[in-house]
């Protein structure tokens, strides 16, 4: 009690790290959304949105792309069992189990989701690249197609120009060093940038005497030519490696007496090798009419070295559409194919998704009206080193049709109705220990999204109300078996709103509140009917203050809070131990002097302990330590 009211009475004075020279972007300036692939101003989009801008992740102090999430959206993002490098993403209650395969996540339109239970591989993506991060709720089935169950996070990379350095170093051994440039000419335009990060970790060191370290390199290069007019050629590279060791689960006694202890562990040993290379094209062909082609591919290495395990991944992306920009209707069709192969020790399994889409949108004076549909094809391929191999395919639909509102300049409202799937992936068609279950069903959901928009030139708000059901909602159950939940729904609300208190002072506020529902599950006799899907919160929570101190400073105050549920796999709501509440205050100041910004900055000031609840006596502890940095950024 005492540390939540000296949060909020921190609130009252500091503020959302911001540039100085700048006013946050909220204040009425327009906000451009791109999921349907035709820009529109977020006000005037007929489907649920958030959206993160350049301006904005640069106020947040934050270092990485776990942190930005994790304590400046929405979304309920924590470590994979300790994992921050491909961590657990949940959004609108499909639990912090399996809610990252309800949402695809894409990075300059690549799919970043596996085609198993592996995560999104966040940590390959430098903050500093990013240019916008987009948010999509309840919608994007049409485009993105398998698995945008509860929506889609789009990922924007930003072109740099002109060349900085950027330093920091902070306690547990954090170093951060990113290097940018870029240059900009009437024919073409090329940048690149290198990004390093390291951590020592906060837990104890194990037993073989190593920490819970991660070493993070990433680079990467674009390159864009405009030969003739209206053709547009582009050609873009990344590579990176990480190495991290990760905690073991602690008793809930070991916990409470000290999350840093390791409790006999050997901490997992993983690393990332991935390289991702792709080539596009645009093409006017006539007013209003353009051809897009895009190719990608990555080749990718999870090396589990704790256990002799290694997945050799490759992935291969084709987008073409054709597009028609009017004055008033703008229509995208096309196709799209994702083929996905791991390589194992002992198998090779592949999963191959071809979708055909088209949308449309309508501008009709004051109101936009888009509808969209999309089919696809889902291909498995399992073929063991030794004895038979095994095939399956899905034949799936999804479409969506929407309606945005203006009442006025301030207000406008709007709703959309969206059908998704999610094909299962391959290692759902195994048991623990690696023995054949079956080929089980896709999820499908129903999702009903409405809301309004309020804009003054002071103030930005948005509020969603939703409702989703679900057939075969695909899961783990408690006896290690993936199979489906019959039927299950989910609702709730979400509310965004940022203020210019002052010409100095700006507030903000982003809540949810979110209902999870098993409403019949068979495998369960009974026991899991009428429960809450366990790892959902209900209520999600973060405020933020921005103080412009002087015309060359700013001072920022953040706090996240998740509420307290059930644990991962308490399916039937009996376990003795629940997740406990989630809570991280974060401070930080900048100070720029002509073109260097020097920053410092404090995570989880209070020094919480939080942990993910697996089940009972299984915790891992995540972010239960005061983390401080300090560094620099100059431009040239």
């Amino acid at each position: 009690m005492r540390q939540t009211t000296l949060t909020l009475a921190l609130g009252v004075v500091f503020s959302s790290f911001a540039y100085a020279e700048s006013l946050p972007e909220f204040v009425g300036e327009t906000i451009v959304v791109t999921p349907t692939r035709t820009p529109l101003a977020d006000v005037d989009a007929p489907f649920a949105s958030e959206v993160h801008t350049r301006h904005m992740i640069e106020q947040s102090g934050a270092t990485t792309l776990y942190d930005y999430l994790a304590q400046h959206t929405s979304l309920l993002v924590l470590p994979s069992y300790g994992n921050k490098a491909s961590p657990k993403i949940d959004m609108r209650g499909f639990g912090i189990g399996d809610g990252y395969q309800n949402i695809v996540v894409s990075l300059d339109g690549r799919r970043l989701n596996n085609i198993d239970m592996s995560s999104q591989l966040l940590g390959a993506i430098p903050l500093g690249d990013i240019e916008r991060i987009e948010i999509t709720k309840g919608s994007g089935s049409v485009l993105f197609g398998d698995g945008a169950t509860a929506g889609t996070i789009q990922i924007v990379t930003r072109q740099h120009s002109g060349a900085s350095v950027q330093v920091s170093a902070g306690n547990f051994g954090a170093q951060n060093a990113t290097l940018a440039a870029g240059l900009k000419k009437e024919r073409f335009s090329i940048s690149a940038s290198a990004d390093y990060a390291g951590f020592d970790g906060a837990s104890e060191r194990d037993v073989t005497g190593h920490r819970a370290a991660s070493r993070n390199g990433t680079q990467q290069g674009k390159l864009e030519v405009n030969p003739l007019d209206g053709l547009t050629l582009s050609l873009d590279g990344s590579r990176s490696r990480i190495d991290t060791r990760y905690v073991g689960a602690l008793t809930l006694a070991e916990y409470e007496a000290n999350p840093a202890q390791n409790s006999g562990n050997t901490y997992t040993h993983q690393k990332f090798e991935t390289d991702v290379w792709g080539v596009g094209l645009a093409y006017v062909l006539a007013p209003g009419w353009k051809l897009t082609a895009r190719h990608q591919q990555e080749d990718k290495l999870s090396n589990y070295i704790t256990y002799a395990s290694k997945s050799d991944y490759d992935y291969r992306s084709d987008d073409l559409a054709l597009e028609y920009r009017g004055d008033r209707l703008n229509v995208t069709a096309g196709v799209q194919a994702f083929d996905g192969t791991r390589m194992g020790s002992t198998n090779r399994t592949t999963k191959d998704n071809t979708g055909w889409f088209m949308q449309g949108q309508y501008l009709w004076g004051a109101t936009t009206v888009s509808a969209g549909a999309r089919t696809e094809n889902v291909e498995y391929i399992y073929t063991p080193n030794a004895g038979a191999a095994l095939k399956a395919d899905h034949d799936l639909s999804a479409w969506d049709i929407g309606i945005n509102h203006r009442l006025d300049k301030q207000l406008s409202l709007f709703a959309n109705y969206n059908q998704a799937f999610q094909a299962p992936d391959i290692d759902r068609f195994f048991n623990w220990g690696g023995t054949f279950n079956a080929f089980i069903s896709p999820a499908k959901s129903r999702t009903v999204n409405v809301g309004l928009n309020h804009v003054t030139a002071v103030n930005r708000l948005k509020l969603t109300l939703f409702h989703a059901k679900l057939d075969n909602e695909i899961y783990l159950n408690s006896l290690y078996t993936n199979t489906n939940l019959d039927k299950t729904h989910k609702y709730g609300l979400e509310l965004q709103d940022t203020w210019q208190i002052a010409p100095t002072l700006a507030a903000s506020i982003n809540y949810a509140y979110t209902r999870a529902l098993i409403d019949r599950e068979d495998d369960g006799n009974g026991t899991y009917d009428g429960k809450d899907l366990p790892g959902v919160p209900r209520h999600g929570l973060n405020l933020g203050l921005n103080w412009r101190v002087t015309p060359a400073s700013s001072l920022n105050l953040t706090h996240t809070w998740r509420a307290a549920t059930w644990a991962a796999e308490d399916f039937d709501n009996n376990n003795a131990q629940k997740q406990q509440a989630y809570q991280s205050t974060n401070l930080a100041y900048q100070y720029r002097y002509k073109q260097v910004d020097w920053f410092a900055a404090v995570d989880n000031l209070f020094e919480q302990s939080n942990g993910i609840w697996i089940r009972d006596d299984a915790i891992y502890p995540v972010n239960f330590s005061r983390n401080w940095r300090v560094g620099m950024k100059v431009e040239f």
